[in-house]
């Protein structure tokens, strides 16, 4: 074996070593943090555990108690309607406010850090603001409604309000983040196409509906999926701003399995919830990407 063969083994497991103390960090803190925990909840969903008394093992009870658990059933709607709510306010809010801030306008980058800004905001201080703008009696929001209306929604006190009230501030929320996407799928957009389009003779409404939607396929592809699983882990403006009510108006499946481990401390119920979750989130992705698949071939 010559010199410069050893040499090349040498170097090759340096560089070995070194990428993998670059890569073992992150590695070692998913195999702690991710995979470890959801591994043991998948084991705990068959288990009855208390976190006091040793785990028992009851098989597919922990499944079948929720054929005829209410709030379950209650917080799996509320999820869907969650949603079902969120999901398309924000995609026509995100690309209509990136269109709009893709013109050459004054003080244009001004107004795309405004929009983003809230997405960075810390979210407790947004949803304590936002129940303060929700108030019934006292708040802007309805003190200005009681201009056209005599009896204004009484938002996160009643059960029939509550989740409404969460749905517009998810997407206030969340309709920044994604029109910085839809930006950049904008801009990635060839101007040559709609000036051959308008030397057709298409208009405003034709050019977008036939060049910038099937060109932004893709980008609204990624924002859906990213948005359905963001709307089924939603838990966080719930507990802040209505602790999961009025009664259970706004009980989400997140909030649940919160409840169930956490103040129940029925640890083998609320991971079975856990992966009922998993498994909806993993099945409607699937459809999406199905779905994405045949409109491509389209």
């Amino acid at each position: 074996m010559d010199v410069r063969t050893q040499s090349s083994r040498k170097l090759k497991r340096k560089n070995t070593v070194i990428a993998w103390s670059f890569i073992a960090p992150n590695f070692i803190g998913f195999l702690i943090f991710t995979l470890i925990p959801v591994i043991f909840s998948l084991v705990l969903a068959f288990m009855k555990w208390d976190s006091f008394s040793a785990p028992e093992f009851v098989g597919m009870k922990n499944f079948t108690k929720m054929l005829g658990d209410e709030t379950f059933w209650i917080s799996l709607k509320n999820t869907f309607l969650y949603t079902i709510g969120v999901v398309p306010l924000t995609l026509l809010c995100s690309l209509g406010l990136a269109i709009l801030l893709n013109q050459k306008i004054r003080g244009v980058k001004f107004f795309r850090t405004a929009f983003f800004f809230p997405y960075v905001t810390s979210l407790v201080a947004i949803a304590v603001v936002w129940s303060m703008l929700f108030h019934p009696t006292m708040g802007p929001i309805n003190q200005f409604l009681k201009v056209f209306i005599e009896n204004p929604p009484g938002w996160l006190s009643s059960s029939d309000w509550a989740l409404t009230a969460i749905i517009i501030v998810s997407v206030w929320r969340g309709m920044g983040y994604y029109m910085i996407l839809y930006l950049a799928g904008l801009q990635s957009i060839s101007k040559e196409l709609y000036e051959a389009a308008s030397m057709d003779g298409a208009n405003k409404w034709n050019q977008f509906r036939n060049i910038t939607v099937p060109s932004l396929r893709p980008t609204t592809f990624f924002v859906t999926i990213m948005l359905v699983i963001n709307c089924f882990k939603i838990f966080d403006l719930v507990q802040v701003m209505t602790d999961g009510g009025p009664g259970r108006a706004t009980n989400v499946l997140v909030y649940q399995v919160y409840n169930e481990a956490f103040v129940k401390f029925n640890f083998g119920y609320a991971s079975a919830i856990a992966m009922i979750l998993f498994a909806i989130v993993l099945i409607i992705t699937v459809i999406q990407f199905k779905w994405n698949q045949i409109q491509e071939r389209v």
